[in-house]
């Protein structure tokens, strides 16, 4: 089913978190009997999974997934290796499928395989060094207060509980003067496959509903005995994320288990606002609720893949 001359075309489903992507992802792929790509960037690390969310087995058997317990969490895994295995793993489902899936809540991720990464000019390694002995001494506040001035544009998009991101932001404006939300994104690179993009979206208290319920579920999952399996890493920036930070902070004495909890609701509604500014910015996305039916996307994906 060629789409504007081309006859390969990458099916991308994105949202807020907990709003039901990954069961939309599965629907479609066993409907164009295809594979996923996932591009969440947490759901990379093998040692990590009740707080990222992951498939479960039985999800994971209904569809060949990638990207899912790919990496460890001790190593360093970019949005640019991203970009690269992904196109080439994307290469590969296209010899074999006309369709592919890739989902994710992670706007930087998706934009890489869809969009590209920009070429940033040089920094000065010396800046870098200073800022992480900073981040190292002072903790994250001060560098996400200072990158708020410095780009207010990038850190309203970038993730905030990322070290290595909100540094890179602050470094390279201190390097150039200038600040890194110009440079990303300003020219698309050509794929050599469609895109079409279905987004999910709920109204917000809804969302901030099963945002509160997923939270409580992976707790009594047993989110607190993996992040103690995993303590030992807590200074890696993998781990200085939503749901793993918070129990930290809890185990560290820093805060109630109570407090903790709230915690972790909170920022991850906040997370969720953030990705979601991401994404309205772009104007292909389709919206649906969750409650849609996958019949109505199906619909709207079978019209749109007719088109000339």
């Amino acid at each position: 089913m060629p789409v504007n001359g081309k006859n390969k075309t990458l099916i991308v489903i994105a949202g807020p978190t907990a709003i039901g992507k990954t069961a939309l992802a599965i629907e479609l792929a066993r409907h164009f009997s295809t594979e996923i790509i996932s591009a969440d960037s947490r759901q990379f690390f093998q040692e990590i999974s009740i707080g990222t969310a992951k498939p479960d087995p039985d999800e994971l058997a209904a569809a060949k997934h990638h990207f899912i317990d790919s990496h460890s969490i001790t190593t360093f895994f970019s949005t640019g290796d991203f970009e690269k295995q992904a196109l080439e793993i994307l290469a590969g489902i296209f010899e074999q499928n006309d369709l592919a899936i890739m989902v994710g809540g992670s706007g930087l991720y998706l934009d890489a395989v869809t969009k590209g990464l920009d070429e940033l000019p040089d920094t000065d390694m010396q800046i870098r060094e200073e800022l992480n002995t900073l981040f190292q001494t002072e903790g994250l506040e001060p560098i996400k207060q200072r990158l708020e001035a410095a780009d207010p544009e990038y850190f309203a998009k970038v993730d905030q509980f990322n070290p290595q991101r909100m540094i890179r932001g602050l470094e390279f404006f201190l390097s150039t003067g200038k600040k890194v939300s110009g440079f990303l994104t300003n020219s698309k690179k050509e794929r050599p496959f469609n895109i079409v993009k279905i987004g999910l979206n709920l109204e917000r208290a809804l969302l901030y509903d099963r945002i509160n319920h997923r939270v409580d579920l992976m707790l009594a999952a047993g989110l607190l005995d993996e992040v103690k399996k995993v303590e030992q890493y807590k200074d890696l920036n993998a781990l200085k994320t939503v749901g793993y930070a918070e129990l930290f902070d809890y185990l560290d004495g820093k805060l109630s288990y109570t407090e903790a909890v709230d915690k972790i609701k909170q920022n991850t509604r906040r997370f969720a606002k953030r990705q979601l500014t991401w994404f309205r910015r772009d104007t292909e996305i389709r919206w649906f609720e969750p409650q849609s039916p996958a019949t109505e996307v199906l619909r709207y994906l079978e019209q749109t893949l007719r088109r000339d």
